[in-house]
């Protein structure tokens, strides 16, 4: 580069924790809707980046890299040390195959989906004559389908536990202090209960009680707890034990985090009975559309980040090797030169058609297969339509607690309405239709 860019000399940090989701698009809108914005970020410098070009650009490797980008306190507690989200090139691509062959499959798809619908259906009668909060059963339910279909199937009261530090683990890997120190007690224990599953499956060790002990059930074989368990890296060597139990966890954590999901579809329901008569009569290509538009209304990841790869440059702006290259996530859902009247909840613009690889990208951009896009992205949709539809038939517009708090906070990273949505079924319709476990299965149609 012929001249050095010239980066602020103010840090943003605190303003990033102040303002959550609002941080980013106000940073740009102080720098006229620029679609890059220099900036500093614990120190260092820093640029952010909108816009579909900007996608492009940063799931390209030749331009972000993944290893070094992430604060200390991200692996710490959302993806662990070693997990495939730090790695690049070939290294990220031999360990990417491994959750492309779990979580991309039509057949896993499926099973995770149908575990899920069977595990609500069992569930919802239980909610009956007490209040209950969405929230806490959804993460619940989820955690134990994913045991289950991941080979690691736990007791009841186990599943309420993996799910509370799991939600511990998404809820506090971008806050410092009690919420961070939930997060790091959850992940270190959920690690080592996975570490002792792993080598019970390679008959490393002496098999130990635990909330993952079963692991030498039948229908292990294919299971991800033993395909991650066996896999083998490039040069034939095993993944150490706690790289594995960190894999898994990177199957079992996001799968609890569509809970997220889940209560802001809840949200969209109750504030629109419209969308509830829609999902309830209009099949799959409607559940597709309405949890697309969840994922695009909501807010759940504010940005993504890298490090430049090299010396580079977007749109004949300069950037140094190094640079923290931050992805403008929830202004890119949230922008009029993207999406007609982008702050109106409206499913239907996602009616009949998928939206451009880069356009809708709660879970990234470019190729999941291969680049840093999430594998598990279909395994959401479809979770999260089979959950609009379940929750549709519940009605949450009725059995919904009315003095609750429904607000939804942007300065907190992650958000989720504030009472974590209380419902009471003593408030459903007494003229309520029992739900077909059958029909409220949501099958992907991609």
């Amino acid at each position: 580069m012929s001249s050095l860019p010239s980066f602020p000399l103010t840090d943003g940090t605190v303003s990033l924790l102040a303002h959550g989701y609002a941080w980013a698009p106000d940073l740009r809108r102080a720098h006229h809707g620029a679609e890059l914005v220099r900036t500093r970020l614990l120190g260092r410098p820093a640029v952010l980046l909108h816009g579909p070009a900007a996608v492009a650009f940063f799931y390209d490797e030749d331009h972000v890299l993944r290893h070094g980008a992430l604060p200390r306190p991200v692996p710490d507690t959302l993806f662990g040390r070693g997990a495939v989200h730090t790695l690049d090139g070939a290294p990220h691509r031999a360990r990417k195959e491994l959750f492309v062959s779990l979580l991309m499959s039509q057949a896993g798809v499926t099973a995770l989906t149908d575990r899920v619908a069977a595990d609500w259906d069992a569930a919802v009668p239980g909610w009956a004559g007490r209040r209950v909060v969405l929230f806490d059963e959804v993460s619940t339910i989820l955690a134990e389908a994913v045991c289950d279909w991941a080979g690691l199937p736990v007791p009841d009261d186990a599943a309420r536990e993996i799910a509370e530090d799991c939600t511990a683990m998404v809820d506090g890997f971008l806050t410092p202090g009690p919420r961070h120190r939930r997060a790091v007690r959850a992940r270190r224990r959920q690690e080592a209960a996975l570490v002792r599953a792993v080598l019970d499956v390679r008959d490393e060790g002496p098999h130990r009680d635990g909330p993952f002990a079963p692991s030498r059930h039948a229908g292990l074989a294919g299971s991800a707890l033993e395909t991650v368990a066996l896999h083998r890296t490039p040069d034939g060597t095993p993944l150490d034990p706690r790289t594995a139990a960190v894999e898994l966890l990177n199957i079992i954590r996001p799968t609890v985090a569509v809970t997220w999901f889940a209560v802001f579809a809840a949200h969209a329901l109750h504030r629109d009975p419209a969308a509830r008569d829609l999902l309830r009569t209009g099949g799959p290509r409607h559940a597709r559309a309405f949890a697309h538009e969840v994922r695009r209304f909501y807010p759940f990841v504010p940005f993504v980040g890298g490090l430049a790869a090299r010396d580079t440059a977007f749109d004949g702006a300069p950037i140094p090797a190094g640079t923290v290259i931050l992805l403008d996530v929830y202004g890119h859902h949230h922008d009029p030169d993207l999406w007609e009247e982008p702050y109106r909840f409206d499913p239907v613009r996602f009616l009949g058609r998928e939206p451009a690889r880069d356009t809708l990208i709660p879970q990234g951009g470019g190729d999941a297969r291969t680049g840093h896009r999430c594998p598990g992205e279909d395994i959401t949709v479809a979770l999260l339509g089979t959950l609009s539809r379940a929750l549709a038939d519940l009605d949450p517009a009725a059995a919904t607690v009315p003095e609750q708090d429904l607000s939804i906070p942007l300065g907190r990273i992650p958000t989720r309405p504030r009472s974590g949505f209380l419902i009471d079924l003593a408030r459903q319709p007494a003229t309520r239709q029992p739900r077909s476990h059958h029909a409220s299965r949501f099958q992907h149609h991609a």
